[in-house]
């Protein structure tokens, strides 16, 4: 039985991270877009486990890692999803991973 990763160390989740990114790379390889895509989802969530959420701060705007040009304003966390909105979008509440997020000063 598997392990949830609020159960798992910090080298267990930096092991499983790399075992994900390494499958996400050979299902890129062999062209399965959304097998790549469901491990790639999978490593950032994991990815989440290792941060701490108290350094993310509610009412401050980040970068949405891998999402160029996109920025995302936190209403609330949750565990390790930062719930909020994109800005110039629709307006729509929505939780992305910690992990996927990346505070603007450092993101020039």
């Amino acid at each position: 039985m598997e392990k949830k990763y609020s159960e798992m160390t910090p080298t267990e989740l930096r092991e499983l991270i790399a075992t994900l990114r390494e499958k996400a790379r050979r299902a890129e390889q062999l062209g399965i877009l959304n097998e790549f895509a469901v491990y790639e989802r999978k490593a950032i969530l994991a990815q989440a486990f290792l941060l701490n959420p108290e350094d993310f701060k509610v009412g401050q705007i980040y970068r949405i890692q891998g999402d160029p040009g996109v920025f995302f304003k936190i209403d609330y966390l949750k565990g390790v999803y930062a719930w909020g909105y994109r800005l110039g979008g629709e307006q729509q509440i929505e939780a992305i991973p910690i992990s996927m997020l990346v505070d603007v000063k450092e993101a020039f």
